[in-house]
């Protein structure tokens, strides 16, 4: 399979005099082979340019099977120079399977170099057809450069041309190869679950496949030889018709790219999941973050052994030490619990039908590693727990905020618990929201709050964010249109907490609409005689009055803003700090933009540094850790910062901060 003879003259496409690939018997060689690193090889190797050493080392190359990866490729691409211009020039149908058999072969000598997997790829994407049936030709899920490979062309244009329906893997490979198909981070860190997840939306959404229109412009190829020589050509045909050439084809790439979008985005916590943690990759966690279609294609025996364990916490009463749920999910815990590792927690048992109370995303304080949560059922699994109403959000204040009062003097009086439960029963919500405000419930009453903080806290309350308290408080009371004795107690004890006169209460109760005085009725008339006295009209209740209510719930969604500004476990004590401004990090508060902007001035920070500067920030370095390794998971799909012996930054995204703010004509 070489060219043995005077070489011809190239064609007008050659850079050289000789045809590369001719062995020509007339010029001298060297008595052995000493260039196996190819030293004297130039880029482009031509036999009669080549020194007599080189000479005797491919010849050498040759003899001895033409199968020692150790000699520079070089040698290999001399001999491969051969066999494309015996394909593509010479066009000999007799050995043209052996070519393209020996192709693959030698290609896969040199699996990890570059020229090689291009070179050799690009002839057997176009040459393989003369020795691969179509249906033998498979989908490839890799991109295999700017262009779409010949074959692919091919096989799907076929297919197109038969009528034939394109199924999901023929659509996948077609978007992914494709020059305009946009993939992020969870199709390629995620690569087997993107795949499997896409066949599954896409067999939803198209049982019988995906019907294409044929396209009129008819598919044909060109080919570059490795050699530089020449240029070859094929005109593929089926049945001795041309086949359709899909290359100017937009809607199914369109349709793919929606598909693509919405596996990615159902993968995007596994994603990140797996960026914070490489190894984790089978591990409880990352299994439990997978959308639970995927279960079944991808088990796991700990899932198995955790749902039964939240299956057994649930039974004995749901409450057990955070720490404990947190070693379950991740094998280890530390100290102090973060908030991010609590939100994994709580999305992890969710897909799993259990939830996790209180919810890091809605809670005015998260737990302490020892103090207890509540795991329950949800009634269902639940893929994305921060999707709930605004009710739910509302109602979720107004019982921390019930259960804060209830709390005030240290312990919980039955009839306070039952007008909490009672406020759960009342709240207008889905069963599922219902469940979780239920649990909620639990852990206000089964852990009391900091009430020196909240008393500090309150005190320091605006007058008028304390209006808007009173208000709804006062409103809530008038709500039935009954005042019962309980109620004035506990608007006593959170007038108390906000350091006002408790005596207040009765002057702010005694301002609403309540009537108190006698009520006017008929004057007294007598009857006829032997007229039948009427029959008592059951009293029909208290008349709400929808407008009122309605106030009463902008007053309490104005307490519920205060709540979550005074009492978010994540806010520190505020230093001092100019004017509010935008930060210059698009997704950062000022305060953390500008923390950031500083970190990136240095590779590492040592704990005590690290907590310097963001006290200097008027930041908590355990908030703010978290804050900005969050935006920059958004931003960048990895962390700013971590945690080694102190604090590692990350390099590219330290790199990408300066040129955007250079690109703005900021300097860091």
């Amino acid at each position: 399979m070489v060219y043995v003879g005077t070489p011809p003259l190239l064609n007008s496409y050659g850079y050289r005099d000789k045809c590369r690939a001719y062995i020509d018997p007339s010029l001298s060689v060297a008595r052995s082979g000493r260039d196996k690193a190819g030293d004297g090889m130039p880029y482009w190797p031509g036999y009669s340019d080549i020194s007599p050493q080189c000479r005797a080392t491919y010849l050498e190359w040759l003899a001895s099977g033409r199968s020692d990866a150790s000699y520079n490729p070089g040698y290999m691409f001399l001999y491969f120079y051969g066999l494309e211009r015996r394909f593509f020039v010479d066009q000999s149908d007799e050995d043209a399977k052996d070519i393209v058999q020996e192709v693959r072969r030698l290609q896969s000598l040199y699996p990890d170099n570059h020229s090689v997997r291009r070179y050799l790829g690009e002839f057997l994407d176009i040459a393989m057809l003369a020795e691969t049936d179509l249906d033998a030709i498979e989908p490839i899920f890799e991109k295999q450069g700017w262009e779409l490979p010949f074959s692919l062309k091919y096989a799907i244009g076929v297919r197109i041309d038969k009528g034939e329906h394109l199924t999901a893997d023929w659509l996948l490979s077609w978007f992914i190869c494709h020059p305009e198909g946009n993939l992020r981070t969870p199709a390629t860190r995620c690569r087997d679950e993107f795949i499997a997840l896409f066949r599954m939306r896409f067999d939803e959404r198209f049982p019988d496949g995906l019907k294409v229109t044929k396209p009129r412009k008819k598919l044909t190829a060109s080919y570059r030889a490795a050699s530089s020589e020449f240029q070859g050509s094929a005109n593929p045909t089926l049945d001795g018709k041309p086949v359709p050439d899909i290359s100017g084809l937009r809607k199914p790439i369109e349709i793919a790219q929606e598909l693509a979008d919405e596996v990615m985005n159902d993968l995007d916590k596994l994603s990140r999941f797996l960026g914070r943690n490489p190894e984790g990759r089978g591990s409880v966690e990352a299994h439990a973050l997978m959308p639970t279609e995927l279960w079944e294609a991808f088990p796991s025996e700990e899932m198995d052994r955790l749902k039964f364990w939240a299956s057994d916490v649930v039974d004995r009463g749901g409450l057990v030490p955070l720490k404990e749920v947190i070693g379950r999910l991740e094998g280890e815990t530390n100290e102090k619990i973060a908030k991010r590792q609590m939100t994994g927690a709580a999305d992890a048992l969710a897909r799993l039908g259990f939830g996790l109370a209180p919810d890091p995303r809605f809670a005015l304080r998260s737990p302490k590693a020892e103090e207890p949560v509540v795991l329950f059922s949800l009634g269902e699994p639940i893929e994305r727990l921060e999707e709930v109403s605004e009710s739910y959000r509302n109602a979720l204040m107004e019982l921390a905020l019930g259960s804060f009062v209830a709390h005030a003097d240290g312990r919980i009086a039955e009839p306070e618990r039952r007008a909490l439960e009672d406020q759960v029963s009342a709240a207008a919500l889905s069963d599922q929201e219902r469940r979780r405000l239920r649990a909620n419930l639990e852990w206000f009453l089964a852990v009391p709050p900091d009430m020196t903080l909240l008393r500090r806290k309150l005190k320091d309350v605006g007058q008028d964010s304390q209006a808007a308290m009173r208000a709804a408080l006062v409103g809530a009371a008038h709500a039935d249109g009954i005042i019962h004795s309980d109620e004035v107690a506990s608007i006593e004890k959170i007038y108390k907490a906000l350091g006002l006169d408790p005596a207040l209460a009765y002057s702010d109760l005694h301002a609403g609409e309540v009537a108190d005085g006698p009520r006017a009725v008929r004057a007294s008339q007598p009857g006829r005689p032997g007229e039948a006295i009427p029959d008592l009209e059951k009293a029909s209740g208290p008349k709400l009055d929808a407008s009122r209510i309605a106030a009463i719930r902008s007053d309490t969604e104005r307490v519920s803003s205060v709540l979550g500004q005074i009492f978010d476990v994540e806010e520190e004590e505020s230093g001092a700090s100019g004017p509010a401004s935008q930060s210059q990090l698009a997704g950062l508060d000022p305060k953390h933009g500008a923390l950031v902007l500083e970190l990136v001035t240095r590779e590492h920070w040592s704990d005590t540094e690290f907590e310097t500067i963001c006290a200097s920030h008027g930041l908590m370095a355990s908030g703010a850790l978290e804050v900005v390794n969050e935006w920059a998971f958004e931003t960048y799909d990895e962390a700013l910062l971590d945690e080694y012996d102190g604090y590692d930054m990350s390099p590219e995204i330290a790199e990408a901060v300066k040129e955007k703010m250079s690109a703005e004509g900021r300097d860091v």
